[in-house]
């Protein structure tokens, strides 16, 4: 039978338009980025293919490290921490600037709970390149240190510029750069035509769209134990179009006389937090937002931490106690449980 083409253009049209047309498939992209691994989970539909994304991905990620990883000595922000000049004006990349905006306004919200120039202080205590210790350092050392502590020692000015206020001061974004990650690659999915999709590095994450069955993505919260394997789920919430990243203090720590010091440092008292807090987990529009403000509620505790994301918009979170008898606790934000997994937690 002799079909009139344009009529078949019309149902070709038609098919494209329609998702029920589409053979609809999850492709996984995954590798090593910024001392870590990365995840991409891309649904395509019939006449969409990937060709060539891994790639720009992986570009995007590399010019990202070459702005902001101290392992780097020619990365701007090495450059940056290599200056011993005051009030010069440091010319920085958008990438750079960026992070700096979001770190500066994290560290305003969280009164300086959030710190990037705590560094040298998690390096003292055995957390960072100096190698691991198993004991705690001298008052005095951790005195000396303190002075270059302060994110207020810099300053971020526009259109692209960093200023030190003080000689010694360094940073580390550690803490944040992964969630900018995050958005980047995000955004080269977006930009290449892709809808549905799951960007995860270390952990931190952003979900757009639906999976290829259509509901929404499905993400894990690790159990906040030190005996936790990495997939043991304590939790499970559903994201769309939504940034989740979690912190905690149950893998990077040692103990002394029973009392356990992680890796997690106030920067205004130089030691380890001790508020009981061994988990946060953060959804936010931004990735980059939720990873850094993850970190900070670790700091701040659990009473200021969760007055502040109700004074958020678009921000939740869990945070996750463990009392002496080592049970364990959660305390949600006012709107958490409506966010994620239609008005309630998995357990």
């Amino acid at each position: 039978m002799k079909v009139n083409a344009q009529v078949f253009i019309i149902i070709i049209t038609l098919c494209i338009l329609s998702s029920g047309c589409e053979a609809k498939r999850e492709h996984l992209i995954q590798g090593r980025t910024m001392g870590t691994t990365y995840h991409i989970k891309v649904v395509t539909g019939h006449f969409q293919s990937i060709a060539g994304l891994k790639e720009k991905i992986e570009k995007r990620l590399d010019e990202i490290n070459q702005s902001m990883s101290t392992y780097i000595k020619t990365s701007e922000i090495s450059r940056f921490n290599d200056l011993r000049q005051v009030g010069v004006k440091f010319k920085i990349s958008d990438d750079f600037f960026q992070v700096m905006s979001v770190a500066q306004e994290i560290y305003q919200l969280s009164d300086g709970a959030w710190d990037g120039t705590v560094n040298p202080l998690v390096d003292l205590w055995g957390f960072g390149r100096g190698g691991r210790r198993q004991d705690i350092p001298p008052k005095n050392q951790i005195a000396a240190l303190m002075p270059a502590v302060g994110f207020h020692h810099i300053d971020v000015i526009a259109p692209g510029y960093l200023i030190k206020k003080l000689e010694t001061v360094t940073l580390d974004l550690s803490s944040i750069a992964k969630g900018y990650g995050v958005d980047q690659v995000a955004g080269v999915i977006r930009k290449e035509g892709f809808q549905n999709y799951l960007v995860e590095i270390g952990g931190e994450i952003f979900a757009s769209g639906v999976r290829e069955d259509g509901q929404q993505w499905r993400v894990g919260i690790n159990r906040p134990r030190k005996d936790a394997s990495v997939n043991d789920v304590y939790k499970v919430v559903r994201l769309q179009n939504k940034a989740f990243a979690t912190s905690g203090d149950y893998r990077n720590f040692f103990e002394v006389d029973g009392i356990r010091y992680s890796h997690v440092i106030d920067p205004k008292t130089g030691y380890p937090v001790s508020s009981g807090v061994v988990s946060v987990s953060i959804i936010a529009g931004s990735c980059t937002f939720a990873d850094g403000l993850s970190t900070a509620i670790m700091v701040m505790g659990l009473d200021k931490g969760i007055a502040l994301v109700n004074r958020l918009g678009n921000v939740e979170c869990l945070i996750v106690i463990e009392k002496q008898d080592g049970s364990l606790v959660d305390h949600y934000s006012a709107g958490f449980q409506t966010a994620v997994s239609g008005g309630k937690v998995q357990y």
